[in-house]
């Protein structure tokens, strides 16, 4: 009798609970069956879209992609990059159980974590490695550079003869000195040491087994990059930076994110929901954040950014968030196709070429939109050359690339960050992180990698390492940051 009874009331439960689900679809039937029109309608926060699928599966899918990347983009060792890159997109709990398995002919990467979860990347070729859950959904094409071999230019728009112009008395004893400290101790994995004073390279040091040739991991410095190309497509007159944001999504009558403007993106301060790390009340560091969730290949990551709603007024919170970078990669694919410009191949014809920079790998997702926010790997001669680029204010062989004025916007603190730590995609030097003058701004990426532009000395620096050596490769950074600014106080011109 129990028993006949208990199924009474599961059943009469399961038709109430039916007819609540189908009173609340008719009433907003777009909430369930269009999830990316929901925020359309300025649904709450905990209403929106939220990552799918466990921890677990979301890292193995992102270490897969970034250890295909270090092997088959960066040409790494598998056992070295395994150990250093890309395992902390897993829960700790998972990171001893996992095994790798490549395809050197297929050029794919396949991560096994306890015998029953696998996740595989692909690479592409220009787009580097791709998660690939259910295919590609866009065609992959090659990028291909108009300049001559870079042994047939001089510096900086080729490789030779990169210190002809050096007319400088330098104690080269202490130089080494600095540069031997941004490899000690060993285990902060320092990969590249470039520095670049008054346009000349006066120090440079590989890791064994890269060169200036390798394209290296350079994470969220591909923002700065970002940036980059917005300033240059405002530059050739796209749109404005105080021009509304042009995404269609917002623009229906009464969202109010159509109040946010290009300069908003920027500066990290659209206000739109998307939970990060660097959240004050984000409790983990893990795939189930939006910020983790974008590098997983399990969506269409600009979509996935333009469909979020707002949680902080337009301008009026600074949070270190994916979408809004995104956002603008998205702005700029939609207004490069619209045109009928070649979105792929926009970066290396309007701006590499112009640069001396033959090759950027900057990879995508699934959907074919770069991933500019993490998925970026360069040269430190490349980053070096965007570094000075930012030094002449965007000017270059007398050609104007970004706006005037760009680099003082992308310097200055944005008004709505609370600390004196955030510019135009850029991060400033307003809490002394590194000893150098308060004027100081840079490109940062996970992983410890850098490339800092001082203004008032000419100077440029640039630090790439692997992950698992962050913590040690900052601490060597500024320790070699002073000795080179102690070097560069006592030269003379000759």
């Amino acid at each position: 009798m129990f028993n006949y009874r208990l199924q009474i009331l599961q059943i009469t439960f399961s038709i109430l609970s039916l007819f609540c689900f189908s009173c609340f679809y008719a009433c907003n039937p777009k909430s369930i069956s269009d999830p990316v029109k929901q925020s359309e309608k300025f649904a709450p926060p905990e209403a929106t879209l939220v990552p799918e699928g466990t921890p677990s599966e979301l890292g193995l899918a992102g270490y897969a992609k970034v250890l295909c990347s270090a092997i088959f983009v960066s040409d790494r060792e598998p056992e070295e990059a395994f150990a250093n890159s890309g395992y902390f997109m897993m829960p700790e709990e998972d990171q001893g159980n996992i095994e790798y398995t490549i395809d050197y002919d297929d050029k794919s990467v396949v991560l096994t974590l306890r015998d029953s979860i696998q996740r595989r990347a692909w690479y592409v070729g220009d787009q580097g490695c791709i998660i690939m859950r259910d295919g590609l959904h866009f065609e992959p094409r090659k990028v291909e550079t108009t300049l001559p071999d870079a042994e047939l230019q001089d510096w900086p728009m080729g490789d030779r003869n990169n210190n002809q112009a050096w007319d400088l008395e330098i104690d080269t004893t202490l130089l080494r000195e600095a540069v031997e400290l941004a490899f000690s101790p060993p285990e902060a994995l320092t990969a590249a040491f470039l520095v670049i004073y008054n346009g000349n390279i006066i120090a440079e040091r590989y890791a064994p087994g890269i060169d200036k040739d390798t394209q290296l991991e350079s994470w969220s410095m591909g923002k700065s990059l970002t940036a980059t190309f917005i300033g240059r497509m405002i530059q050739i007159g796209y749109f404005n930076l105080d021009d509304p944001a042009p995404v269609e999504a917002w623009q229906q009558k009464g969202d109010p994110r159509a109040d946010i403007r290009i300069r908003d993106l920027l500066q990290m301060s659209s206000g739109l929901r998307f939970t990060a790390h660097r959240d004050p009340e984000a409790d983990q560091y893990t795939r189930s954040l939006d910020h983790m969730y974008i590098y997983t290949g399990a969506i269409n990551a600009f979509e996935y950014s333009i469909n979020r709603p707002l949680q902080f007024p337009v301008g009026k919170e600074g949070r270190y968030r994916n979408c809004d970078p995104l956002t603008l990669g998205y702005i700029m694919r939609t207004t490069l196709e619209k045109n009928g410009e070649d979105y792929l191949s926009f970066g290396q014809r309007e701006l590499f070429d112009k640069i001396g920079i033959r090759k950027q790998v900057m990879e995508t997702d699934p959907f074919g939109n770069f991933l500019l926010t993490g998925y970026d790997y360069g040269t430190a001669r490349n980053w070096g050359r965007l570094g000075l680029l930012y030094l002449r204010d965007g000017v270059w062989n007398d050609e104007r690339l970004l706006p005037e004025g760009w680099s003082e916007f992308v310097s200055t603190k944005a008004p709505a960050w609370k600390e004196p730590v955030y510019g135009g995609l850029f991060w400033l030097n307003g809490n002394d992180e590194f000893p150098l003058p308060k004027s100081t701004y840079y490109m940062a990426g996970a992983g410890g990698q850098r490339t800092i532009i001082v203004p008032e000395m000419d100077l440029v620096i640039i630090r790439m390492g692997h992950f698992r050596g962050a913590e040690t490769g900052m601490k060597s950074l500024n320790k070699a940051i002073e000795k080179l600014v102690a070097v560069l106080k006592v030269i003379r011109p000759k």
